[in-house]
Protein backbone atom coordinates (compact mmCIF):
# COMPACT_ATOMS: atom_id res chain seq x y z
CA UNK A 1 0.00 0.00 0.00
CA UNK A 2 1.38 3.37 -0.98
CA UNK A 3 -0.28 5.85 1.32
CA UNK A 4 -0.77 9.46 0.43
CA UNK A 5 0.38 12.12 2.84
CA UNK A 6 -1.90 15.15 2.89
CA UNK A 7 -0.38 18.34 4.27
CA UNK A 8 -2.55 21.44 4.56
CA UNK A 9 -2.59 24.77 6.38
CA UNK A 10 -6.27 25.05 7.43
CA UNK A 11 -5.70 28.20 9.51
CA UNK A 12 -2.97 30.81 9.70
CA UNK A 13 -1.43 29.00 12.71
CA UNK A 14 -1.98 25.33 11.85
CA UNK A 15 -0.33 22.62 9.79
CA UNK A 16 -2.46 19.51 9.40
CA UNK A 17 -1.13 16.15 8.25
CA UNK A 18 -3.45 13.28 7.36
CA UNK A 19 -2.41 9.74 6.41
CA UNK A 20 -4.01 6.30 6.43
CA UNK A 21 -2.25 3.22 7.81
CA UNK A 22 -3.07 -0.45 7.36
CA UNK A 23 -3.03 -1.15 11.10
CA UNK A 24 -5.27 -0.91 14.15
CA UNK A 25 -5.29 2.41 15.93
CA UNK A 26 -4.16 0.92 19.27
CA UNK A 27 -0.93 -0.22 17.62
CA UNK A 28 -0.37 3.21 16.04
CA UNK A 29 -1.03 4.85 19.41
CA UNK A 30 1.61 2.55 20.95
CA UNK A 31 4.06 3.54 18.20
CA UNK A 32 3.53 7.18 19.20
CA UNK A 33 3.92 6.63 22.94
CA UNK A 34 6.29 3.72 23.65
CA UNK A 35 9.97 4.73 23.50
CA UNK A 36 11.11 1.37 22.09
CA UNK A 37 8.77 1.95 19.11
CA UNK A 38 9.07 5.74 18.72
CA UNK A 39 12.85 5.48 18.36
CA UNK A 40 12.49 3.02 15.47
CA UNK A 41 10.42 5.20 13.15
CA UNK A 42 10.44 8.90 14.13
CA UNK A 43 13.72 9.64 12.37
CA UNK A 44 13.17 11.80 9.30
CA UNK A 45 15.83 11.55 6.56
CA UNK A 46 18.23 8.58 6.28
CA UNK A 47 21.29 8.71 8.49
CA UNK A 48 19.56 9.91 11.64
CA UNK A 49 19.03 7.93 14.85
CA UNK A 50 17.29 8.66 18.14
CA UNK A 51 19.76 7.82 20.94
CA UNK A 52 17.54 9.43 23.60
CA UNK A 53 13.81 8.72 23.68
CA UNK A 54 12.08 9.28 27.01
CA UNK A 55 8.30 9.25 27.49
CA UNK A 56 6.40 9.74 30.75
CA UNK A 57 2.92 8.92 29.43
CA UNK A 58 0.58 10.69 31.83
CA UNK A 59 -1.14 14.06 31.73
CA UNK A 60 1.57 16.50 32.82
CA UNK A 61 4.26 13.95 31.99
CA UNK A 62 7.10 14.95 29.71
CA UNK A 63 8.81 13.48 26.71
CA UNK A 64 12.29 14.14 25.35
CA UNK A 65 13.79 13.07 22.03
CA UNK A 66 17.32 13.61 20.76
CA UNK A 67 18.23 12.90 17.15
CA UNK A 68 21.79 12.33 15.93
CA UNK A 69 23.21 12.33 12.42
CA UNK A 70 25.52 9.33 12.07
CA UNK A 71 27.72 10.99 9.43
CA UNK A 72 28.26 14.39 11.07
CA UNK A 73 27.48 13.76 14.74
CA UNK A 74 25.09 16.74 14.68
CA UNK A 75 22.31 16.59 17.29
CA UNK A 76 19.07 18.37 18.00
CA UNK A 77 16.16 17.64 20.29
CA UNK A 78 12.51 18.03 21.05
CA UNK A 79 10.80 18.32 24.42
CA UNK A 80 7.16 18.44 25.34
CA UNK A 81 4.44 17.73 27.83
CA UNK A 82 1.34 15.53 27.54
CA UNK A 83 -1.78 17.66 27.94
CA UNK A 84 -4.43 15.08 27.05
CA UNK A 85 -4.31 11.30 26.69
CA UNK A 86 -7.36 9.41 25.42
CA UNK A 87 -5.81 6.12 24.30
CA UNK A 88 -6.04 4.98 21.55
CA UNK A 89 -8.01 7.85 20.04
CA UNK A 90 -6.32 11.16 20.87
CA UNK A 91 -3.04 12.54 22.18
CA UNK A 92 -2.38 16.25 22.79
CA UNK A 93 1.15 17.41 23.53
CA UNK A 94 3.26 20.52 23.50
CA UNK A 95 6.41 20.47 21.38
CA UNK A 96 9.46 22.66 21.48
CA UNK A 97 12.45 22.06 19.25
CA UNK A 98 15.83 22.47 20.91
CA UNK A 99 18.75 23.12 18.61
CA UNK A 100 21.39 22.14 21.15
CA UNK A 101 22.80 18.69 21.70
CA UNK A 102 20.99 16.49 24.22
CA UNK A 103 18.58 18.94 25.89
CA UNK A 104 18.46 18.32 29.63
CA UNK A 105 15.33 16.70 31.08
CA UNK A 106 14.47 20.04 32.72
CA UNK A 107 14.35 21.97 29.40
CA UNK A 108 11.13 24.09 29.32
CA UNK A 109 8.37 22.47 27.28
CA UNK A 110 6.70 25.73 26.33
CA UNK A 111 7.77 29.14 25.16
CA UNK A 112 7.23 31.53 22.26
CA UNK A 113 8.17 28.88 19.67
CA UNK A 114 6.28 25.90 21.15
CA UNK A 115 3.47 24.19 19.28
CA UNK A 116 0.48 22.25 20.54
CA UNK A 117 0.12 19.00 18.61
CA UNK A 118 -3.13 17.04 18.47
CA UNK A 119 -2.94 13.49 17.09
CA UNK A 120 -6.27 11.79 16.40
CA UNK A 121 -6.83 8.23 15.19
CA UNK A 122 -10.00 6.94 13.55
CA UNK A 123 -10.32 3.31 12.51
CA UNK A 124 -12.65 1.93 9.82
CA UNK A 125 -12.54 -1.10 7.57
CA UNK A 126 -9.10 -2.21 8.69
CA UNK A 127 -7.53 1.19 8.05
CA UNK A 128 -6.63 3.83 10.60
CA UNK A 129 -6.55 7.47 9.59
CA UNK A 130 -4.09 9.57 11.55
CA UNK A 131 -4.74 13.30 11.69
CA UNK A 132 -2.00 15.41 13.21
CA UNK A 133 -2.75 19.09 13.75
CA UNK A 134 0.17 21.25 14.84
CA UNK A 135 -0.84 24.68 16.16
CA UNK A 136 1.94 27.25 16.29
CA UNK A 137 1.99 30.49 18.30
CA UNK A 138 1.89 32.62 15.14
CA UNK A 139 1.64 32.50 11.37
CA UNK A 140 5.31 33.45 11.17
CA UNK A 141 6.41 30.46 13.24
CA UNK A 142 4.10 28.15 11.27
CA UNK A 143 5.53 29.42 7.99
CA UNK A 144 9.11 28.95 9.20
CA UNK A 145 8.35 25.35 10.16
CA UNK A 146 6.62 24.68 6.83
CA UNK A 147 9.71 25.92 4.97
CA UNK A 148 12.07 23.49 6.73
CA UNK A 149 11.05 20.51 4.60
CA UNK A 150 9.30 18.99 7.60
CA UNK A 151 6.62 17.44 5.37
CA UNK A 152 9.30 15.41 3.59
CA UNK A 153 10.72 14.29 6.93
CA UNK A 154 7.26 13.30 8.17
CA UNK A 155 6.69 11.33 4.97
CA UNK A 156 9.97 9.44 5.49
CA UNK A 157 9.14 8.77 9.13
CA UNK A 158 5.65 7.52 8.24
CA UNK A 159 7.16 5.14 5.66
CA UNK A 160 9.28 3.72 8.51
CA UNK A 161 6.18 3.59 10.70
CA UNK A 162 4.55 1.41 8.02
CA UNK A 163 7.47 -1.03 8.40
CA UNK A 164 7.23 -1.07 12.20
CA UNK A 165 3.47 -1.63 12.01
CA UNK A 166 3.91 -4.50 9.52
CA UNK A 167 6.50 -6.17 11.75
CA UNK A 168 4.31 -5.79 14.84
CA UNK A 169 1.27 -7.18 13.00
CA UNK A 170 3.12 -10.24 11.65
Amino acid sequence: MTARLEVTTPTDRDIRIVRAFNAPRDLIFDCYTKPELVSRWLLGPPGWSMPICEVDLRVGGRYRYVWRNGATGAEFGSVGEHREIAAPIRLVTTERMVLTAAPPPTEPTDGPDASVNTMELSESGGLTTLTLTMRYPSKEVRDLVAQTGMADGVGMSFARLDEVLAEASA
